[in-house]
């Protein structure tokens, strides 16, 4: 018999959305640097490609710190992990907001990475032990929601108010929210949560199985051929469409919208063909959609269409890969998706890393179709990691 821990009187619904709003402010503070990138490399006397550079130490950081700290921390009550995680995170964007040099802020970005890498990982065990079984899938839709809804909103309204009162007002919203969320973590969630222990022995398991490394980086090779663009999509929209404050805004939120179709879609077709068709149809449309940014301009109706279909093929990624590893190690499943979080972030910090490569030795408009070469390759690797679970 499972155990399951019994909700704080917030009740189970309370607990679950303390927990999405905490992903909700890590969503935010780690992609709200894309609203303002502009605004942030002006005022810290930065270029474009410099700046895109916080992106990428984050998620350097998240990367190689997620797995590492979730393991350490693996004997440690949950409610204590998630509450360190959230403070590390609250810290780390209040020293964001008051940061007077790049160095100040690529280290506020590290301790940033610390409390997300933490945090994420365990609100989703947390919310698994506080659900009956047959509720633990969409207790899991929900706390990661939030993560989705940081696209949609916190992302946009980070980039209005950066352009609006300066770059540093994005961050204190985030250290707002964080707040709110440390408060609901501490008030809500039980003091016992029944959890399985991790170590750093279960994680060297699975780093030594090339079988499921092949299949865990293909996040790797996708997300970063999508972040080769994404990282650096406001300052091509300003530079090839002339938009500004609202025209970034609006566009972002159309992103947003489209992150959420995308987790639905996700979710409908790994249902329909599974995991692995899901991911070749998703690759095959970012090659084809990808390009186009690389022509701008268009009517600003059709480069519309485009951010929000680019967000839906993007975003409908994580369900099929997460099945299609589950299915791979089921009895390794904690590990292997904890590796595939720390993934989402290398390859985003990949992906960073080459667009500041490409627009500074090309130009900016070359980060569309740099991008789509890219995602050829990762079509590559998700064929190469088929063949060899077949073997």
């Amino acid at each position: 018999m499972v155990e399951v821990a019994e909700p704080q009187p917030g009740g189970r619904a309370g607990l679950l959305a303390i927990l999405s709003l905490g992903n909700f402010a890590i969503g935010m503070g780690a992609f709200v640097v894309i609203g303002i990138l502009t605004p942030l490399a002006s005022n810290l006397a930065m270029s474009n490609a410099e700046a895109g550079l916080v992106l990428t130490v984050y998620a350097i950081a998240y990367a190689v710190c997620s797995p590492l700290l979730v393991s350490l921390t693996g004997a440690l009550p949950r409610r204590v992990v998630l509450v360190a995680g959230l403070s590390l995170f609250l810290l780390a964007a209040v020293l964001s907001a008051v940061a007077i040099s790049p160095a100040t802020l690529f280290a506020a970005r590290i301790v940033a990475a610390a409390g997300a890498g933490i945090y994420t990982p365990v609100a989703a065990a947390v919310a698994v032990s506080c659900s009956a079984p047959a509720q633990r899938g969409r207790a899991l839709s929900t706390v990661f929601f939030g993560l989705t809804l940081a696209q949609v909103l916190g992302v946009p309204i980070g980039s209005w108010a950066g352009y609006t009162y300066g770059w540093q007002a994005a961050f204190w919203i985030v250290a707002v929210i964080t707040g709110v969320s440390l408060a609901g973590v501490i008030a809500l969630v039980p003091r016992r949560v029944p959890f399985q222990p991790t170590s750093l022995t279960s994680l060297g398991k699975v780093l030594s199985a090339p079988r499921i490394m092949l299949a865990v980086t293909f996040t790797i090779s996708f997300l970063g051929a999508n972040y080769i663009l994404y990282t650096y999509i406001a300052p091509l929209l300003e530079a090839r469409m002339g938009f500004g404050r609202n025209g970034v805004t609006f566009m972002l939120t159309l992103f947003g919208l489209g992150a959420v179709v995308g987790n639905i879609l996700g979710g409908f077709l790994t249902d329909r063909v599974g995991g692995f068709r899901t991911l070749i149809v998703l690759c095959v449309a970012q090659i084809m959609v990808l390009p186009m940014f690389s022509l701008l301009p268009f009517p600003e109706a059709l480069v519309a269409a485009a951010m929000f279909g680019w967000s839906v093929v993007g975003w409908s990624f994580m369900v099929p890969q997460q099945a299609r590893l589950i299915e791979l190690a089921p009895d390794q499943q904690n590990i292997v998706l904890s590796l595939n979080s720390a993934c989402i972030y290398l390859g985003a910090s990949l992906g960073s890393a080459l667009g500041a490569l490409v627009i500074s030795t090309w130009s900016i408009a070359a980060a569309g179709v740099a991008a789509a070469i890219a995602m050829s390759a990762a079509f590559v690797h998700l064929l190469l990691s088929a063949s060899l679970q077949q073997e």
